[in-house]
């Protein structure tokens, strides 16, 4: 890994799991490899699947706790912890773009990260030494996303990583069913040609262009956060990389990950 915060940083798409993701040691190692692989960002912009707000909010900047989002698993998943340093900087920053842009901004300073920041943060960067701000997604409009995206470009220059959290496919009906279903490898096999040629408007048009869109997202906050990483790798035609890819709860779940530099 390189020792250079200043370097220009990707965007990056991460499958992000469930607090048990703590407990699964290979996909651990898949998160913590891809870090290493990775220039060592300055700060971190994290884009949850888990917080809608509008207008665009900022979190908290210190101290930043977490958020327990979730319900029904053992106790020692809410007794995680990940303390990392706030990013004030980082904050005017992504409100100068914001206001450069006209899109509205505001802050919500006592919200922390919520498990679809911390999860993949623990594995990826789990000293906690990264300063860390999150970034709710105002509305679930693609157009709009891609813009936000768009926005935040400028600070890949500045060793930001602009980190996009979700899953690209997220179907609970189908978890733990043994196999993996035949639309979730059409909808997989979809995103990863669509991704790989970088065709922003087959990637915005999903819900009409992919196969088994509906059943593969029933509901697309999860994919919501990729067009906010492709947005910010927008300005030139990116290298396309899938750092992680396979199936989880069985196969219902893509755990594809995406890095656009």
């Amino acid at each position: 890994m390189s020792s250079d915060s200043n370097e220009r940083m990707p965007a990056i798409f991460a499958a992000h799991g469930a607090p048990v993701l703590l407990d699964d040691a290979a996909w651990m190692g898949e998160l913590a490899a891809w870090a290493k692989a990775m220039p060592r960002p300055a700060s971190i912009l994290m884009v949850s699947a888990h917080w809608e707000a509008r207008p665009a909010t900022l979190g908290a900047t210190t101290p930043v706790s977490l958020v327990y989002d979730f319900y029904g698993f053992p106790e020692k998943f809410y007794r995680t912890v990940y303390p990392s340093p706030g990013a004030p900087a980082l904050a005017a920053r992504v409100r100068g773009l914001l206001n450069e842009r006209g899109i509205a901004s505001t802050d919500e300073p006592a919200r922390g990260l919520d498990h679809g920041a911390y999860v993949p943060l623990v594995a990826m960067y789990p000293e906690a030494d990264v300063p860390v701000l999150q970034l709710s997604m105002p509305r679930l409009d693609p157009a709009e996303l891609f813009a936000l995206g768009r926005s935040l470009a400028p600070l890949r220059e500045e060793g930001v990583l602009v980190f996009g959290s979700g899953f690209l496919t997220h179907n609970m009906r189908y978890a733990f069913r043994p196999g993996v279903p035949e639309w979730a490898r059409e909808f997989d096999a979809w995103a990863e040609d669509a991704i790989s040629r970088f065709d922003v408007d087959a990637l915005l048009d999903f819900e009409k262009r992919a196969p088994a869109a509906r059943t593969a997202l029933p509901t697309w906050e999860h994919y919501a956060p990729l067009l906010v990483a492709a947005g910010a790798a927008a300005e030139a035609k990116p290298s396309v990389s899938f750092p992680i890819t396979g199936w989880w709860m069985d196969g219902a779940f893509t755990k594809r990950s995406v890095q656009l530099d």
